[in-house]
């Protein structure tokens, strides 16, 4: 199955899920392209709490410029030695980096025909990987889209347990200011997530 007809099996609701994670993906793997940038400054919120946090992330983008994106990006994530922030499972579930939460990842990763790609060199269980991987599953561009149980299973073992801890320290970050709006669309969604997956699963049982 090619990954256009899989695409087009897959709901306006979950194309627009999937779209945010992929969005939050790319501003998590690195300082914004002009492009991301000039799509981030075009954002509508509504009056949703998440609708605000858009609205917020699209005021801060229209007075960003590429060299502040890269120095607050490098601050948070990368720095001397290492960032005010360290985005990965290992470290937010267990305190270490390179723990047991990546390897269960990478058994996963090779179950779902889900690999590295050759120019990433950070560990897989950073959340930019993750949230790729999620948008991945749910357009099916490993395969036929993911099931609603196995999106499930992946974010509850690999996203969950931290992702709204990670983005609330996004969101308060000393050297956050693009990114205290990022880090508020990633808590309010992950929650919203976590709540949708939740009831799915009770409707299921």
């Amino acid at each position: 199955m090619t990954s256009e007809s899989a695409t087009a099996q897959v709901s306006a609701e979950d194309r627009l899920r999937a779209d945010l994670y992929g969005f939050l993906a790319r501003l998590l793997a690195a300082p914004p392209s002009r492009d991301t940038l000039q799509k981030t400054r075009a954002l509508e919120g509504d009056e949703t709490e998440l609708g605000q946090a858009m609205t917020a992330l699209c005021r801060v983008a229209t007075v960003s410029n590429d060299a502040g994106l890269e120095r607050e990006f490098n601050r948070l994530f990368i720095g001397v030695g290492r960032g005010e922030l360290l985005p990965f499972a290992s470290f937010y579930m267990t305190g270490f980096l390179n723990e047991k939460p990546l390897a269960v990842l990478r058994n996963d990763m090779a179950r779902l025909s889900i690999e590295r790609a050759p120019d990433v060199f950070e560990p897989e269980d950073n959340m930019a990987s993750l949230c790729e991987m999620m948008a991945g599953l749910i357009t099916g561009q490993f395969g036929e889209p993911a099931s609603l149980s196995r999106q499930r299973d992946f974010f509850n073992k690999h996203i969950g347990p931290w992702a709204e801890h990670f983005f609330t320290d996004l969101e308060g970050a000393k050297e956050s200011l693009f990114y205290a709006p990022v880090g508020a669309i990633g808590r309010i969604f992950m929650g919203i997530e976590k709540d949708a997956f939740r009831m799915a699963g009770e409707s299921a049982a």
